[in-house]
């Protein structure tokens, strides 16, 4: 049962934002920091990647960890209340996400995954921060020589 009433909870979820999120803005800034220029929010990419390095056809995706259900993640908890429609809605986030990433593979990109929680602690952030800036130089690399 929900805490609070219909319509303060629809309030709160309607303060949710699906760009330009904290997480989002934490990553593209510690890429900005390395040296990295990137485009945002390519709506010609399948699943609209959050970030793209399109000379090395890198696609990152900045996941919230409770809308795309983070496996074994404290913060990917299931709602008490309206729980079929709960459990309907993220089944189909995870499927799109799925598909998008497919997609992209299909077409050589090479798909990142970045979780919200991740962005939470400085150092697991440096160190998949830092697999992005290998696989975008590796993948540079290879494109131009």
């Amino acid at each position: 049962m929900d805490t609070i009433s219909k319509e303060a909870r629809s309030a709160l979820m309607s303060r949710i934002k699906s760009k330009n999120s904290k997480p989002e803005q934490t990553v593209r800034s510690a890429l900005h920091v390395a040296g990295l220029r990137f485009r945002i929010h390519r709506k010609d990419l399948p699943g609209t990647p959050d970030i793209a390095f399109v000379s090395a056809r890198v696609a990152v995706f900045v996941h919230g960890c409770f809308w795309h259900q983070h496996p074994q993640c404290k913060l990917a908890s299931s709602p008490k209340s309206n729980t079929e429609y709960w459990r309907e809605k993220l089944c189909r986030n995870l499927i799109r996400d799925a598909d998008a990433i497919e997609a992209l593979r299909r077409f050589g990109w090479e798909v990142a995954v970045i979780w919200e929680c991740e962005t939470r602690d400085p150092v697991r952030l440096q160190k998949v921060i830092a697999g992005v800036i290998a696989c975008v130089h590796e993948r540079k690399k290879s494109r131009c020589c």
